[in-house]
């Protein structure tokens, strides 16, 4: 589920913007992430991909702590309400919260890869990209059958 350049499709969910335009900027500098989507609210993501239903997305960096609709909140959204390509996504938990609770929590999600404090980093940022692209190769073992 990569874009057509090759590129890494990204959707990254937070209420701050500052932590939006930065993660953006490490997602660039990688080279890797060929699309690059950015939501100040969980509400305004699950609205795009209502939206957009043929919105590819590879991988979504996801705050915990929002207003209104917290990143746990989300993910049962996103498993209930949309198509299992979305559901099968890499879903990476982004967050300052050091609570040994959320950790646990966002753990026990099935569709939780990992659990980052921020900033996320470039050496995150790249390592991620690459996973997900050796997943998409032909012949690995967990390949996705999705296009």
């Amino acid at each position: 589920m990569t874009s057509d350049t090759g590129g890494v499709v990204a959707m990254c969910i937070d209420d701050e913007a500052i932590d939006l335009k930065l993660n953006r900027r490490v997602l660039k500098r990688t080279g890797l992430y060929a699309t690059i989507l950015d939501f100040v609210s969980a509400e305004a993501a699950l609205e795009h991909l209502s939206a957009n239903p043929e919105q590819r997305i590879d991988v979504i960096f996801l705050d915990i702590n929002m207003p209104r609709m917290n990143g746990f909140d989300f993910l049962e959204a996103i498993k209930t309400e949309f198509r299992d390509d979305l559901v099968e996504c890499v879903v990476i938990m982004l967050t300052t919260s050091l609570h040994p609770k959320d950790q646990a929590r966002a753990e026990a999600i099935e569709l939780v890869r990992e659990y980052l404090n921020k900033p996320l980093t470039d050496l995150d940022a790249r390592r991620i990209a690459i996973e997900i692209g050796e997943q998409r190769l032909p012949g690995k073992v967990g390949q996705s059958a999705r296009g």
